[in-house]
């Protein structure tokens, strides 16, 4: 006698149908929920209660006939095929933005919303001027939503390339044909250590790279300035750090050495939690740019925003 088949776990035919308004909105509260880790982080961005959140986690699972999400005592988690949802919602509402953006530059106006992600710890760098750039932006397109976020340098290129952000304003480490970059403004990145180190307060002068290369270094674990410069200088990697704050940590531990941007680390040297080895001899510089995609054409407000940030760094070369 022939077994019968195991019934499939989902259906033979998408239960979605035609994309409707409310599907979008449900899948705006979706990316919200993910991006936030959890409903109840979501509520403040999305300003709604946890329990209409849920109640739109749900209905969109049934409008797709699949679970998005495992919610409970474990925390909070996207399934597998709730990845995969995620990964395609960010690109349909990119290009959703992107239409809407269009149909705004057909009518010579600028609305919407603008998604600009930001290379963290930026802000106490006196040479970036990124808060009077806004300034400026504000004043000439009062009618855009401005979200500011910020992230790793590769996961600003990746949203600025999948359309997910705007513009990036990261450092420079490598080029792509995609990209259009306009440089900004500098950062000067020093070698710090901390109290409980062998060079903490100890005399520099006789230092050289090769005798830096022997002690355990903290770096950046992704392609970066930092990354770079560790390996060409052959420093030994001990311990690995995912944005600025990991590393100072790390330094701080003092076991490590590591690079901080010198406006970031000056807040710790005035308290005597760090110091600077060597610092004409330790140290290498960055370039930021503000990078957005050669296509398709970038909208008013890009253009509008970009402009606005060349006009804050006038002594950009």
């Amino acid at each position: 006698m022939k077994p019968k088949p195991i019934p499939s776990a989902h259906p033979s035919r998408s239960a979605l149908g035609q994309l409707s308004d409310m599907d979008l909105r449900l899948l705006r509260v979706f990316r919200s929920v993910a991006d936030c880790g959890g409903m109840a982080a979501a509520e403040l961005e999305l300003n709604i209660g946890t329990s209409t959140v849920s109640r739109h986690i749900k209905d969109l699972e049934t409008r797709l006939g699949l679970v998005l999400c495992r919610r409970g005592r474990a925390g909070f988690a996207l399934t597998a095929e709730g990845q995969k949802i995620y990964a395609k919602t960010t690109q349909l509402l990119a290009a959703t933005d992107a239409f809407r953006a269009s149909v705004d530059e057909i009518h010579q106006r600028m609305g919407g919303q603008l998604q600009v992600a930001v290379f963290d710890k930026t802000v106490s760098n006196p040479q970036a001027h990124i808060a009077q750039a806004i300034a400026l932006f504000s004043q000439r397109a009062p009618d855009v939503g401005l979200n500011l976020h910020v992230a790793t340098l590769n996961g600003i290129e990746r949203g600025v390339l999948d359309g997910q952000f705007h513009i990036g304003i990261i450092p420079g480490h490598r080029n792509s044909d995609t990209l259009q970059y306009v440089r900004l403004f500098d950062e000067n990145m020093r070698l710090y250590c901390a109290p409980g180190h062998a060079l903490f307060g100890a005399d520099h002068s006789a230092l050289d790279w090769q005798a830096v290369r022997t002690l355990p270094f903290a770096g950046l674990g992704y392609h970066s300035p930092n990354l770079q410069v560790s390996q060409r200088l052959q420093l030994t990697r001990m311990a690995t750090g995912f944005d600025q704050e990991c590393i100072a940590t790390l330094i701080l531990s003092g076991q490590f050495l590591g690079f901080l941007p010198d406006h970031y680390a000056q807040s710790f040297v005035g308290q005597g939690q760090m110091q600077a080895v060597q610092p004409e001899v330790f140290r290498y510089d960055c370039e930021f740019f503000a990078i957005h995609r050669r296509s398709p054409l970038p909208s008013r407000a890009t253009r509008a925003f970009l402009a606005c940030l060349e006009t804050a760094h006038p002594t950009r070369p």
